[in-house]
C-alpha cells in the first residue's frame, strides 16, 4: 500500500472536510435555535462569494475590507430574512417553513448570478499555488488555510455559546415556550442565529471562491453542508466538525482508490450515501439529541 498517497488523500480530504463543516455550521446554528432546516444556506454561501468578488474586483476595495463589509452585509441579510420572511410563518406547519427556505435558495441561485454575472471569478487570497510538501505528501495550501479558518470559526462559535448571549440561544433551543415565559425575546434570538449563519456563509463563500472560483455552483455546497449536518447531528456544533472531517476524508480516499477502477464519479456519491444511511440508521446523527415524544 502506498502510505504516502493515502496520507496525502486523507490530509487534503480532512482539510476539505473542515471547509464543508464551515458551510454546515450555518445550518446547525439556525436549527439549534429554531428547529428549522435552512435549505437556503448554499445560496447564502454563493451570495457571500459574489458580494466579496464584486466589492474587491468590481469596486476595487481592498480584500480584507471587502470581507469585513461583506460580513456586516450578510449578517444584515440573514437578520432580514428571518424578520421579513420567516417570522410571518409563525404558527404554520414546519414543512412550510422549510419550503420557504428552499424557495429562497432557488430564488437566490437564479437572481444573484443574473445580477452579478455568470462568468467564473476566482478570489485571490494571496495563497501560493505551490503545494506544501511534507514527507513526500503534497498538501494544498488553499485547503490548509481554509481548514485553519474553519477551526477558528468553530472555536469562536464555541466561545459564543459559552457567553451570556449564547446561553440565551441555547435556552431558546431547549424550550421556546419556557424561554418566552422567563422574558427571553425568542424572535430576536432566532434572528441573531440567522445573522450569524449569514456571516458563516460569507466566510465559506470567500474560502471556496478562492479554491473553485465564484459562480452559481457555489450554491451546490448545500448538499455537502446537509450531509455534514445530518451526519454530525443537526443541533450539534462539535458533531458538524467531526462529521466534516469524516466526510472530507471519505470523499478524498474512496475516489482516490475506486475512481481508477470504475472510471470516476464516486466522489459525488459519498455525500448522498452519508445523508441516506444516516437518515435510515441514526436520524439524530452521531452527536445530535434524540427527541422522543409521548403519545
Amino acid at each position: 500500500m502506498d502510505w504516502a498517497l493515502f496520507g496525502e488523500l486523507a490530509i487534503n480530504g480532512a482539510l476539505t472536510g473542515l471547509m464543508y463543516a464551515l458551510c454546515a455550521l450555518g445550518l446547525v446554528l439556525i436549527y439549534k435555535t429554531s428547529g428549522v432546516a435552512n435549505l437556503a444556506q448554499g445560496a447564502l454561501v454563493m451570495t457571500g462569494g459574489y458580494l466579496v468578488a464584486w466589492l474587491a474586483m468590481g469596486l476595487g476595495i481592498p480584500l480584507p475590507l471587502a470581507i469585513l463589509v461583506g460580513l456586516a452585509c450578510l449578517f444584515l441579510m440573514g437578520f432580514l430574512i428571518e424578520r421579513l420572511a420567516l417570522r410571518t410563518m409563525i404558527g404554520q406547519p414546519a414543512i412550510m417553513i422549510v419550503m420557504l427556505t428552499l424557495g429562497l435558495e432557488i430564488l437566490l441561485r437564479g437572481l444573484v448570478p443574473a445580477l452579478g454575472g455568470s462568468n467564473l471569478r476566482r478570489l485571490d487570497l494571496g495563497i501560493p499555488a505551490k503545494p506544501l510538501i511534507v514527507a513526500d505528501m503534497f498538501i494544498n495550501r488553499a485547503y490548509l488555510f481554509g481548514g485553519a479558518v474553519a477551526l477558528v470559526a468553530f472555536a469562536l462559535a464555541g466561545l459564543f455559546f459559552a457567553s451570556r448571549r449564547g446561553v440565551i440561544l441555547r435556552a431558546v433551543s431547549d424550550d421556546q415556550p419556557a424561554s418566552w415565559a422567563v422574558g427571553i425575546r425568542v424572535e430576536g434570538a432566532i434572528a441573531l442565529s440567522w445573522g450569524l449563519a449569514g456571516m458563516v456563509a460569507l466566510l465559506a463563500g470567500v474560502l471556496w471562491g478562492s479554491v473553485q472560483g465564484v459562480d452559481w455552483t457555489l450554491s451546490l455546497l448545500l448538499v455537502k453542508a446537509l450531509a455534514v449536518a445530518i451526519l454530525g447531528g443537526l443541533d450539534s456544533i462539535p458533531g458538524a466538525l467531526v462529521a466534516g472531517l469524516a466526510l472530507g476524508v471519505a470523499e478524498s480516499v474512496i475516489p482516490g482508490y475506486i475512481d481508477p477502477l470504475v472510471g470516476g464519479g464516486t466522489r459525488d456519491v459519498v455525500a448522498s450515501l452519508a445523508i441516506l444511511l444516516t437518515t435510515i440508521a441514526r436520524p439524530q446523527g452521531l452527536f445530535g439529541r434524540e427527541h422522543i415524544e409521548r403519545i
